[in-house]
């Protein structure tokens, strides 16, 4: 059988018609498998949904209790069947909740691995490769130029910059779900004891990363700090309040930015950050690789990111590869689906 009778891109996103499914549609579908909780992955109005019970607990705090007309939580390793498909979540190491999804049918397995990467995260069970005949890739930051550093290593960027500034409150700008919680559970791993305060747009979301036994140390509301609280903390909030009228009550802070995108000195420079942190939830181009290997898959489908140079390296590596030019999806740090207020 061809693997496209399995899965294969539509306007709506990957579908199965074997199966009767979606895998992270992006418009609403009766049924959807969805991969983990970021907002171009994971949206409201779908008949049904499978995934995670993080990721639907996730799905509820961002878009109310009735996100979907049904759900079902689906256990890594648990092996469902839907309309005569096979259905398997393993985990991504992306974010907390986060899952590769293994459809197996007529003997052909194809793995749709969302947004991934290997590596050690306390915030997220890590990613294990699934042996398949089609693994479809993410490929964010598919060129050679992004190889991350070490997260505790580019941690202790902030807390060097703690110690040389300890009376500037240090505004790290990270997005609400998955990178906030992972910059604390970083901070707390290089030794940081200090309360760490919160804009309101992290409060919802890192209550339910504590919920599920995640450890990051004590937490408050910023806006419940007084002015001597506020000296030489560190404040998590969005990249978008880093200039925004709210930041103007700390002061003088040093302003930080976590993300993989910091690669690029220009984006950095462009949003004025002092503090630029490489920290990534995606696989570099080592990673990437190393990854789509690790499935011992006969073909590669990429879905999103530098499509052509990926597809390019799997051809030589001896793959099968194609892009899937599908659209909707991108990296969830432009994700503006929620504002929040503080």
């Amino acid at each position: 059988m061809r693997p496209e009778e399995l899965l294969h891109s539509t306007p709506q996103g990957l579908y199965s018609p074997a199966g009767g499914f979606y895998i992270d549609p992006t418009r609403p579908v009766p049924r959807a498998l969805i991969t983990h909780g970021h907002s171009d992955h994971a949206r409201a109005g779908h008949g049904a949904v499978m995934a995670t019970r993080e990721t639907l607990d996730i799905m509820a705090i961002r878009y109310g209790d009735a996100f979907a007309g049904a759900t079902q939580a689906a256990r890594f390793g648990e092996q469902l069947v839907v309309n005569g498909v096979g259905v398997t979540f393993h985990p991504a190491g992306h974010i907390l909740g986060s899952a590769q999804i293994a459809l197996e049918w007529k003997g052909c397995t194809i793995v749709a691995s969302g947004d991934y990467k290997p590596g050690a995260d306390p915030t997220a069970a890590p990613f294990e490769p699934v042996r398949c005949h089609v693994f479809i890739s993410e490929a964010t930051f598919g060129l050679p130029v992004f190889r991350h550093p070490d997260p505790l290593k580019e941690t202790g960027k902030l807390t060097a910059s703690l110690a040389l500034f300890p009376d500037r409150a240090h505004l790290v700008g990270a997005y609400a779900l998955g990178k906030a919680q992972r910059v604390m559970a970083l901070l707390r791993a290089a030794g940081y004891t200090r309360p760490i305060l919160l804009h309101g747009a992290m409060e919802r979301l890192t209550a339910y990363y504590a919920s599920r036994g995640i450890d990051l140390g004590e937490v408050r509301p910023a806006r419940d700090a007084t002015p001597t609280e506020r000296a030489g903390a560190v404040v998590i909030c969005p990249p978008s309040a880093l200039s925004d009228v709210w930041s103007r009550r700390f002061g003088d802070p040093v302003t930080a930015f976590a993300s993989g995108w910091m690669r690029i000195r220009a984006r950095a420079r462009q949003n004025g950050v002092e503090l630029p942190l490489i920290l990534s939830d995606h696989a570099d181009w080592d990673d990437l690789q190393a990854s789509i290997l690790a499935t011992g898959c006969e073909e590669l489908w990429v879905t999103h990111g530098q499509e052509d140079a990926l597809v390019h390296w799997a051809g030589l590596a001896g793959l099968r590869a194609r892009p899937l030019h599908m659209v909707g999806y991108g990296e969830e740090e432009r994700d503006t689906s929620i504002t929040f207020s503080d």
